[in-house]
């Protein structure tokens, strides 16, 4: 596909003094994508949990079910959002891990600074709070603790946090609105629909903690991890041990995640963070999606055990661990290049990048590198034929029984191709004529030779 995207319109969004603060695409993203999306997302995690755990992960079955009962099954198979004992477990869960984000020590981080002159500052203690939450989750196993429970009342979890997400959102709509912890705030001039999906502040926090931090990082990611322990530890229960499918399976998440809070401080940097502002799209999306489709794979295995036998386990988690190295080795490129300004060897030759100046919404011109060496040669985001690569070898446990292991997958295609255009379409307006520039030297935007 051609790299030109200059015939899409976009929308801005500015602050309340005018300052511009990101662009997003226009025409379907205006109201029909956000509607559809809060509407049908909510119903479709509990459906997903349902076809896994109680279908045995067959969404043919499934349409069977809807078939026979029409609509109302939907409603009829939708748990509790008020169980006592799934909320016992969301709460100690996330008062645990807003302690460590406070407690726990970490070097002083500043991401780059906003449009109006805001430099987010975070605490750099993803690695430690990680190795802690699993340190903690073992220690509470040892002591007796049937961790299984969190996978028996996990419909319970998700629908209640569903409607916790959704009330949030809201929270953090009127926030932005009335009571911004920074300038980059402020209504995006598209109603509320946009904003309430989009959200309304760039940068919120509630009594010190970072929102974004907290729920993309601290719930979202640190559950999928022990979200998947908890499976394990359900099978073990069910099947008499952990099977080798889940074994590898996990293994290759944990180290993914691993790697994720490993890297939190440049994650703190990215598209997620420094445009996406903290609304429906963000903040449910990691409260409620991550924790069901993000754990799917290991969801499905739970009940559903497949020997591979030593020779395949060792072949998908070589795979696996060599897809997840090259996904952090791009990071860390791109990092170090940027930490030494350019003066460096990558792959055994000197960095290539064109320079590219930018209106930095003060006032001023700011200077920023493009890298068109190593990994970011290939295409300008061949990582993500690594991310989705890592998600397939950890689905393919499952093998192919059923559709259900590789939602995930399917799910993360669309999402980052759609990421994709939409950083394109936001460095186009930030860099002009340089990210023309940059287009022609790396033409591809994710698979080399094909997109």
């Amino acid at each position: 596909m051609s790299s030109d995207d200059s015939n899409k319109r976009s929308v801005g969004f500015t602050s309340e003094n005018g300052k511009f603060l990101g662009v997003l695409p226009e025409s379907s993203r205006d109201y029909l994508g956000p509607l559809v999306l809060i509407a049908v997302c909510p119903a479709f995690v509990i459906v997903l949990w349902h076809t896994i755990c109680n279908l045995d992960g067959s969404f043919l079955l499934l349409l069977k079910e809807l078939k026979a009962n029409g609509p109302g099954y939907i409603r009829d198979i939708w748990p509790s959002p008020v169980d006592g004992e799934a909320w016992k477990l969301i709460g100690s869960y996330a008062a645990f891990e807003l302690a460590l984000m406070r407690i726990v020590p970490g070097r002083r981080f500043e991401a780059t600074a906003t449009a109006t002159g805001h430099v987010p500052v975070y605490k750099a203690n993803g690695m430690a709070s990680f190795a802690i939450t699993l340190a903690a989750y073992a220690l509470l196993v040892a002591a007796g603790w049937d961790s299984g429970v969190v996978y028996d009342k996990l419909g319970e979890i998700l629908s209640g946090l569903c409607v916790f997400s959704l009330a949030f959102c809201a929270a953090l709509y009127f926030k932005g609105l009335y009571a911004p912890s920074t300038r980059d705030s402020g209504t995006n001039g598209a109603g509320p629909l946009k904003d309430y999906f989009w959200g309304t502040e760039l940068y919120p926090r509630v009594l010190g903690w970072d929102v974004k931090q907290f729920t993309n990082c601290r719930f979202g990611m640190m559950f999928w991890a022990v979200g998947l322990l908890c499976y394990a530890h359900r099978q073990a229960r069910e099947h008499g041990a952990v099977s080798d499918s889940m074994a590898v399976s996990v293994l290759l998440q944990l180290v993914y995640i691993a790697k994720f809070f490993h890297w939190e401080m440049g994650y703190m940097c990215t598209m997620d963070i420094q445009h996406d502002r903290a609304g429906y799209y963000i903040c449910w999306g990691c409260l409620v999606w991550v924790p069901s489709v993000y754990t799917s794979a290991g969801m499905y295995l739970t009940r559903h055990p497949v020997h591979l036998g030593a020779p395949l386990a060792l072949a998908i988690t070589a795979a696996g661990i060599a897809c997840i190295w090259a996904n952090y080795d791009a990071d860390r490129q791109r990092q170090h290049f940027r930490a030494v300004g350019g003066r460096c060897a990558i792959w055994g030759r000197p960095a290539e990048a064109i320079e590219a100046t930018y209106d930095n919404g003060r006032g001023g011109t700011s200077r920023s590198l493009l890298l068109c060496s190593g990994w970011w040669g290939l295409s300008r985001h061949f990582h993500y034929v690594t991310e989705i690569s890592s998600a397939f070898l950890w689905s393919v446990p499952a093998l192919f029984h059923n559709a259900a292991p590789y939602f995930y997958v399917v799910f993360l295609v669309i999402l980052l191709v759609d990421r994709a255009y939409r950083d394109d379409v936001r460095c186009r307006g930030k860099y002009g004529k340089f990210w023309d520039q940059y287009c022609q030297r790396v033409p591809y935007k994710i698979i080399p030779g094909v997109l």
